[in-house]
């Protein structure tokens, strides 16, 4: 399957975040801004990378105050996230709802056939792409990938479990790929969320996991999860050590192992349908203080995020042409409501 990473762009240091932040905190005589709290859908379940990376924002602009209005983050997480969608499509006009996104902005209605689809939306802003790492228990006799693989294949049908978040969603995409890679045939379990999924692995109730980055690093830094390697096409960037001696630079990528598979994901910002351009606006510019912070410059180390940073036209026709990949990639997985 054919993979497009965009390019990946440097965090910003401390002084320049302070430097950057004097420069945007200040806000034009009589411009847009929140009059009451501003909700944060998050489609998923709670420990995710979703719902960690928007309680980081929302810390974020409490802590620097980059809000008078609270931020308020409310998880929902029914029906692969669709829940999270209609709600936020149905308050057209409402420019205090955001919403987090991840790749079930596609997989969801593709998958389940509810009535809704990113245009029922107006984009703000892409926040960063999320990476994929396969993970066993740290007490796993396989140390590569290739020995993973190999494992695999060796075992009768089904004797594998893979964990992961959701049903038809990109955990189980990715799952798929790996089965048609490797010839093998596991068991998807889903669930709720990705703090979940990380937590069976620990527990041994499940054999292995794609989780990203920042729903895994506790515990791979705990030493209870091992990561075999990464599904990207290059190698991922942070050198800082993480686990012992090890940063997220040395894990190989998947290709490097026989498995040719690439997959990132989605963390993108939303607003219902139908909202005045001051308000996304407004939104954007904070969104931009958000990330000019040594927090948001932390978080995308540890979780070692791809920070591309999108908005306007450039962000639309990206989300344009990941839903036509995604149509293809849920057609070849035969995971289409109308199959």
């Amino acid at each position: 399957m054919t993979r497009t990473v965009p390019l990946r762009f440097p965090a910003l240091s401390a002084a320049a975040a302070a430097t950057l932040m004097a420069g945007l905190i200040a806000a034009p005589a009589g411009a847009w801004e929140p009059t009451r709290n501003v909700e944060f859908i998050v489609p998923a379940g709670t420990g995710g990378g979703a719902d960690q990376m928007a309680r980081m924002i929302q810390g974020i602009v409490a802590k620097h105050n980059l809000m008078k209005q609270t931020m308020v983050v409310i998880n929902k997480a029914g029906g692969a996230g669709g829940e999270g969608f209609l709600d936020v499509k149905q308050a057209k006009g409402n420019p205090h709802k955001l919403v987090i996104t991840l790749s079930n902005l596609f997989t969801t209605p593709l998958g389940t056939g509810i009535p809704f689809s990113w245009k029922d939306m107006t984009p703000v802003a892409m926040m960063a792409l999320d990476e994929f790492v396969l993970w066993v228990n740290a007490e796993a006799p396989y140390k590569t990938a290739q020995d993973y693989v190999k494992a695999v294949k060796a075992a009768p049908a089904g004797q594998f479990k893979m964990g992961g978040t959701g049903s038809k969603q990109e955990d189980q995409i990715i799952t798929v790929a790996l089965e048609k890679a490797t010839g093998g045939k596991m068991t998807y379990v889903p669930y709720k969320g990705g703090g979940e999924v990380a937590v069976q692995l620990v527990g041994k109730h499940i054999d292995s996991t794609v989780n990203n980055p920042i729903e895994a690093v506790a515990q791979w830094r705990a030493g209870a999860l091992r990561p075999l390697c990464v599904f990207d096409k290059q190698t991922l960037p942070v050198k800082d050590k993480i686990a012992g001696d090890q940063s997220w630079a040395d894990i190989p990528t998947c290709k490097s192992q026989g498995l040719d598979i690439e997959y990132l994901m989605l963390r993108g910002i939303f607003m219902p349908p139908g909202v005045p351009k001051e308000a996304v606006d407004y939104y954007v510019d904070l969104l931009k203080k958000v990330r000019a912070t040594p927090e948001w410059e932390q978080l995308m180390k540890e979780g070692a995020f791809n920070q591309t940073f999108m908005t306007g036209p450039d962000y639309t026709k990206w989300v344009e042409n990941e839903e036509k990949r995604h149509y293809d990639l849920m057609k070849e997985a035969g995971f289409l409501a109308t199959n």
